[in-house]
């Protein structure tokens, strides 16, 4: 069953850190290994989400999301996607970028260095936002809740994310932005450059979550009114074409996924830049990842159930929030990207850890229940 749902993402992986090697040694090796973790561990609540969607659609409409859709998220977002950021902020065509970045990583890696204030705002306002808007939610299930508590309150103020994003990105604009390194080590003025990427970054959070927001309320309309029509025919007693039932829903179904996808695949994507600039490994890292995500989407509609890890979610939240910092804060000073990328598999691995602790002590406590429930019958029995 393991093999049969995983095989083709073992394959992908093989393939890929092979791929990475030949490309740029064990160091590139080690850029795509991380790639890949942070793309599995910041796109885990997107198969959960995935799972839960996919599971009310019939096997035509599996099969088209776990095709179409697969294509759409490796090629689409992990692979296009970053090309066309370089391209927009290098100002040069899409073609002409993936031509630099094989044929003369020199030049590309210059031009994507005097680009990368750019990248940085309009990324880390990009990422900082998804962050924000979690932390400020209040949640039953709380990990570090020293911390989470307070923010949660917090979070009743109307718009404060969207406050904290703006202040943190003046911030950025006069300090990092006014002093940044340009190529060569020189120092120009960026503040106007990240202040407009910043805000596109913004701009772009708000239009990826409406247009989520939009079609979940069509998926829920449709639904609602099928649910409608069922009760309908029950009561007079006519079929439905069951092919008529799968298919609005499941075609909203199908759109809302890949919304979805899309704005989760933001975050892996954008991140990525704060550990390397180079697309290829970047395609590498994030195509093993998406993979992976498929899979697990796979699994857990096969399996029934979702995952037990309670605390990765929010694990992976708070990568995104370090890599949203240190996206602004290497507008400025550079970062290792090995530094980088140990942040977030480290804050994701603290992440795991708390959720097998807890779920240990919840079947402790279900053990220590169950041998004091079978005490008292036995006391009351004597």
């Amino acid at each position: 069953m393991l093999l049969k749902t995983f095989g083709w993402s073992f394959a992908v992986t093989a393939i890929g850190l092979a791929a990475a090697v030949l490309y740029g040694g064990w160091t590139a090796f080690g850029i795509v290994a991380i790639l890949s973790i942070l793309e599995i561990s910041l796109s885990f609540d997107n198969a959960v989400v995935n799972a839960g969607i996919l599971k009310k659609m019939n096997a035509f409409w599996q099969k088209i999301f776990l095709t179409v859709g697969v294509l759409i998220a490796v090629f689409g977002m992990r692979l296009v996607f970053p090309v066309v950021i370089v391209a927009v902020t290098a100002k040069m065509g899409p073609i002409e970028a993936v031509d630099l970045a094989l044929t003369n990583k020199d030049r590309y890696q210059q031009l994507v260095t005097d680009a990368h204030p750019a990248i940085a705002a309009f990324g880390g306002m990009f990422l900082l936002m998804i962050f924000l808007d979690f932390i400020f939610e209040d949640r039953d299930i709380k990990w570090l809740h020293w911390i989470e508590r307070p923010l949660a309150k917090l979070g009743k103020i109307d718009m404060l994310s969207v406050c904290i994003a703006l202040v943190v990105l003046l911030i950025s604009s006069f300090t990092f932005a006014a002093n940044a390194h340009q190529h060569g080590g020189a120092h120009v003025d960026k503040a106007e450059t990240v202040l407009i990427a910043g805000i596109a970054g913004l701009i772009t959070y708000m239009v990826v979550g409406g247009l989520s927001g939009y079609f979940e309320d069509k998926l829920e309309e449709e639904e609602e009114r099928e649910h409608e029509e069922e009760e309908e025919a029950a009561r007079t007693g006519k079929k439905r074409s069951a092919v008529a039932l799968a298919g609005k829903a499941a075609f909203f179904m199908f759109l809302y996924l890949e919304v979805l996808d899309a704005s989760f695949s933001f975050d892996g994507v954008i991140g990525a830049f704060a550990i390397t600039n180079d697309i290829v490994l970047m395609a590498l890292g994030l195509g093993i990842g998406a993979m992976y995500v498929r899979s697990l989407t796979v699994y857990l509609v096969r399996q029934g159930t979702l995952d037990d890890y309670v605390y990765l979610e929010h694990g992976a939240h708070y990568a995104i929030g370090a890599l949203a910092v240190i996206l602004m804060v290497t507008i400025q000073y550079e970062i290792n990207e090995v530094i980088t990328g140990l942040v977030g598999v480290v804050l994701i691995a603290w992440s795991f850890w708390s959720s097998v602790r807890r779920n240990r002590d919840l079947a402790a406590a279900e053990t220590s229940a169950a041998g004091a429930d079978a005490q008292s019958e036995v006391s009351s029995g004597v």
